[in-house]
């Protein structure tokens, strides 16, 4: 029984991958539909619709393709990151008119050198 369990361990490995890389997928498809369905007025009834059909395609290829290897389901996700990341830096920077995010001015190199408290001993 012992011997059975590691010849297929490799095979069940592959298939954790699997259903990982698709449930990462699907997650990411309901968490862009989410977000949209919550954008109220930050975002253009376009950039709704145009990111509800790329949604819509990726569900429909997951049921159309059930058996697609790790490697599929993680390309797939990059094209549809790919496609909506206009529409969700739109939506996360603050409506339709925005552009990305400045950084804080002064901050200059400083700002990622923070290591935590600064402790000064007292006598």
């Amino acid at each position: 029984m012992v011997d059975e369990a590691e010849r297929y361990k490799a095979e069940d490995d592959q298939q954790r991958d699997r259903v990982a890389a698709r449930n990462q997928l699907e997650g990411y498809v309901f968490s862009i539909k989410q977000a949209i369905d919550e954008a109220g007025d930050k975002l253009p009834e376009q950039d709704k619709t145009r990111a509800r059909e790329e949604c819509e395609a990726t569900l429909r290829w997951l049921d159309s393709n059930t058996l697609a290897d790790k490697e599929e389901y993680e390309h797939r996700l990059k094209e549809l990151q790919q496609k909506v990341q206009e529409v969700m830096v739109r939506l996360h920077s603050g409506g339709p008119g925005a552009s990305q995010p400045q950084a804080p001015q002064g901050c200059g190199q400083q700002a990622g050198r923070h290591n935590g408290p600064t402790v000064e001993e007292v006598d």
